[in-house]
């Protein structure tokens, strides 16, 4: 046997760990396929909070996973990720809901008032719960942006999810599972992208000590938030866009009145929804993987000198 390792031996354990979150995802697939079909055979109400969580937190805890194999410094451990996923999710959902049941009415600028909110409640949570950090790298700071957001996605999805099972025909198990189907498709490109830009540029101070408290940073929430309040409102914006364009509104003595829509105008209106929606999960992908790739990636531990050394450089 040879005494060197071969290239395979050195890379299969990070092969492995590398695919940690698929083993995750894949798992727990199966269990709420499982416990889909158990719920359904047997009518037992007493696996639904099973049924909710699993199809609530399987999305995001699997892309936090595949996150956290990304980390940039050993700052970032295995329960400081579980902890800005759980708490901070918690914190961003309350801060949330408080604020916005008590400054939101309705108005045309109700899911702006929502973007500045949520995303303003989930900012904070992550500075919260990483102000202790010895060193802040731009990477990191995205990671752990996403745990928060795909947190507060998760316990957000889990509301919509039960608050689904209550329909005007009773308990219905098929509103649950077509609800959390649509958020975790939805997942990756809703909170988690957002929260993990927002998280980066609040790591990007040059001294990796401190939080960048800068005009970018305000620059990038209010974008951020855009993008979000764009998100919420995309079905009343292609609501809009397919009545303009179909003439579904009529102008009568008593104002304009909304006519009975067409199988084309319904047509239209989901590829101008699911449109709006490519667009702007495409712009919020693009400034993720742009802010990702201009962040300099910091050696390892191992491979940095202490502060204060030089290397000697031969003189010829």
């Amino acid at each position: 046997m040879s005494a060197h390792p071969t290239p395979y031996a050195e890379h299969a354990p990070a092969e492995r760990r590398r695919r940690t979150w698929l083993r995750m995802f894949f798992t727990g697939l199966v269990l709420w396929l499982a416990t889909v079909v158990v719920t359904f055979a047997t009518g037992n109400p007493n696996l639904i909070p099973t049924l909710v969580l699993l199809g609530s937190f399987l999305v995001p805890v699997t892309f936090v996973a595949w996150a956290f194999e990304r980390r940039d410094t050993g700052e970032i451990t295995a329960a400081l990720v579980f902890s800005t996923f759980v708490a901070g999710g918690v914190l961003g959902v309350l801060g949330a809901s408080v604020l916005e049941s008590y400054l939101l009415r309705p108005s045309p600028l109700l899911f702006v008032g929502v973007g500045l909110i949520e995303e303003g409640a989930k900012l904070l949570a992550l500075a919260l719960l990483t102000r202790r950090l010895a060193e802040k790298s731009v990477r990191d700071g995205m990671i752990l942006g996403a745990a928060v957001g795909f947190g507060f996605a998760a316990f957000e999805s889990a509301g919509y999810a039960f608050t689904a099972l209550f329909t005007e025909r009773g308990l219905s198990l098929i509103e649950v599972v077509q609800t959390e189907i649509l958020r975790s498709l939805l997942a990756p490109v809703g909170h988690g992208l957002w929260t993990a830009i927002l998280g980066g540029v609040l790591f990007s101070a040059s001294d990796r000590r401190h939080f960048a408290i800068t005009f970018r940073l305000l620059v990038a929430y209010l974008a951020v938030s855009l993008l979000h309040a764009l998100w919420d409102s995309m079905h009343t914006i292609a609501v809009f866009l397919t009545l303009l364009l179909t003439g579904g509104l009529h102008r009568t003595a008593s104002g304009l009145v909304l006519v009975r829509p067409t199988a084309g105008q319904a047509t239209l209106l989901l590829a101008i929804e699911w449109s709006g929606l490519a667009v702007v999960s495409a712009i919020g992908v693009a400034w993720l993987v742009l802010e990702w790739h201009l962040a300099k990636r910091r050696p390892p531990a191992s491979e940095r000198q202490p502060r204060g050394w030089r290397v000697p450089v031969a003189r010829g």
